[in-house]
């Protein structure tokens, strides 16, 4: 299944979803590799980015060439929702996202970030001041990632999603769950199918899609073109790649075992230490070798000492072993 957005040709139709402290630069480039058709970015603060806030546009680094890659924004002004589109356009962006479905308080809080995220959908004409300002700004396509509603009495995202697509947006995405459940209770995939009815540009169904019997549920249920994968991704960067192969015919990733498992953390891991340095960069890793070793079922004394380890040189020397292989040497 392809999704095509203007010249842009999204191929397999399962995604990464955008994924705070976790869709960096070098998670993304390693899903990417395993074949996912677009990976999105950290939700970026508009007005943080333009104003170069210390770490903000981090968070929109780019691969040369990505072009399966989508840079999120957020913001509750429109001048700052453009200002930043057209910034990241210039550094590459293929892709510009809008975030209407972050349902954390210090993004939906006027006392916060203001009133963005998802509690742009309980005012849906200031909703489309900013899609309209950010398809104004940038020539690239737009596309918007929503929630169904703020609670359970104001499902709304298929009336936004159609004013959306009227202001020329591209392709939306739905979480199934309103802001207020936060990510409580089960995704509600049969409350999207409101949204394929009222839109003719790609859908793209989210939430609670943890493997291929649960995408093509959800794909079932909500009529969606295609799907988006966030949490479940975490500690197994191959599973978009294992759903693709399920769902459209895409070719089967080799899953890493042993001590190909340990070269791919090891890889990943100083990927990690480059791009942040040394210091931040072991920090921001734990929780990613963390996951992959929950994953791999790794002893709990090892795991300890790989979490604690005080150098970047011991973690590397732990890996094959934690992974059950032979030693790799570090760099």
């Amino acid at each position: 299944m392809t999704v095509t957005l203007a010249d842009t040709a999204l191929a397999p139709a399962v995604f990464l979803a955008p994924m705070a402290g976790i869709t960096d630069l070098p998670f993304r480039r390693l899903v990417a590799r395993f074949g996912a058709g677009l990976v999105v970015s950290e939700m970026i603060a508009s007005q943080e980015m333009v104003q170069a806030r210390p770490g903000a546009r981090e968070k929109a680094e780019l691969a040369p060439g990505a072009a399966g890659t989508a840079v999120q924004i957020a913001g509750c002004e429109a001048y700052w929702m453009a200002e930043a589109a057209r910034m990241a356009q210039d550094m590459g962006a293929r892709i510009i996202d809008i975030n209407m479905g972050c349902p954390a308080r210090k993004v939906t809080s006027a006392t916060g970030a203001g009133a963005s995220g998802s509690a742009l959908m309980r005012d849906p004409d200031h909703a489309l001041r900013l899609i309209e300002a950010v398809v104004g700004a940038v020539s690239v396509p737009v596309t918007l990632k929503t929630r169904l509603g703020w609670d359970d009495d104001s499902h709304n995202a298929h009336l936004i999603a159609q004013r959306a697509e009227a202001a020329g947006v591209a392709m939306i995405t739905v979480h199934g769950r309103t802001r207020c459940q936060f990510y409580t209770g089960q995704a509600d995939w049969t409350a999207i199918a409101s949204v394929r009815e009222a839109v003719r540009i790609p859908l793209i169904v989210n939430g609670d899609i943890a493997g291929p019997v649960s995408a093509a549920r959800a794909r079932a249920q909500s009529g969606a073109d295609g799907v988006m994968i966030g949490r479940a991704a975490r500690g197994r960067p191959w599973l978009l790649a294992e759903v693709a192969h399920v769902l459209f015919g895409a070719p089967a990733p080799r899953v890493p075992q042993g001590a190909e498992l340990a070269d791919m953390v090891a890889d990943h891991y100083e990927a990690m230490l480059g791009f942040y340095g040394s210091d931040l960069g072991g920090r921001v890793a734990r929780k990613h070798l963390g996951w992959y070793m929950d994953t791999a079922g790794a002893d709990a004394g090892l795991r300890r000492q790989v979490l604690t380890a005080p150098s970047p040189a011991q973690v590397l020397r732990l890996l094959p072993e934690v992974f059950g292989q032979s030693e790799r040497v570090a760099a």
